[in-house]
């Protein structure tokens, strides 16, 4: 008698990992954050609420992991490593490279959708705010503050300019923009508020004397 191999408990618990991640970002996306469940996540990824609760506290917990693997997958399939942003020497290009990047996720229905539920939510639920910032925003902006002091030590930055407010120069807009549909986004849009940021918008050289 052949004996059958046992299952592979590691790849079942992986498959069912997957299929909560899709079952949470998908239900956010259709139903927004507060009709999202646990139950409902459960359901719809075909595993028990048992299965959920052994591996996240929350569904807040499930769907900002979620947002993590997905946002790792966007930069994986863009062929860029995943929270890296690069350092070639030449900041504008690095900023600009990592942007694009961003752009097409914000563009891209998987990553819009939940995005904007869970965004939406963090600004009425202060719990679920903080969380979402702390667990996905902040290590995200870290990495342009890394970058802009690695840029310091370059000489391309100021010595003087805090890397943390010197960042929002091109994230802040472009976040404001998304969410509030003020304008499109697109790699020209990033491209010109990195260059902006990192050259100015004051007039080069001496200014003509006005006019009385």
């Amino acid at each position: 008698m052949v004996k059958k191999p046992a299952p592979d408990a590691t790849r079942r618990s992986e498959k069912s990992r997957r299929a909560i991640y899709d079952a949470a970002l998908a239900l956010v996306g259709e139903v927004g954050y507060p009709k999202t469940t646990v139950e409902g996540i459960a359901a719809r990824a075909g595993v028990g609420k048992q299965t959920i609760y052994r591996w996240w506290p929350s569904k807040a917990a499930v769907l900002l992991e979620a947002f993590l693997d997905l946002s790792t997958q966007a930069a994986q399939e863009a062929g860029q490593e995943p929270y890296v942003i690069p350092d070639t020497g030449d900041l504008a290009a690095d900023l600009k490279a990592v942007l694009r990047i961003t752009v097409d996720q914000l563009v891209d229905p998987r990553f819009e959708v939940p995005s904007r539920a869970l965004a939406a939510e963090g600004v009425v639920n202060e719990p679920v705010g903080r969380e979402f910032v702390t667990k996905l925003l902040e290590p995200q902006l870290q990495l342009y503050v890394d970058r802009l002091r690695s840029a310091q030590d370059a000489g391309a930055v100021r010595a003087d300019v805090d890397p943390r407010i010197a960042l929002e120069l091109f994230v802040s807009p472009l976040a404001q923009r998304w969410l509030q549909r003020t304008g499109p986004i697109s790699y020209d849009y990033t491209d010109t508020l990195v260059d902006y940021a990192l050259h100015g918008i004051g007039r080069i050289g001496p200014q003509a004397p006005r006019s009385r």
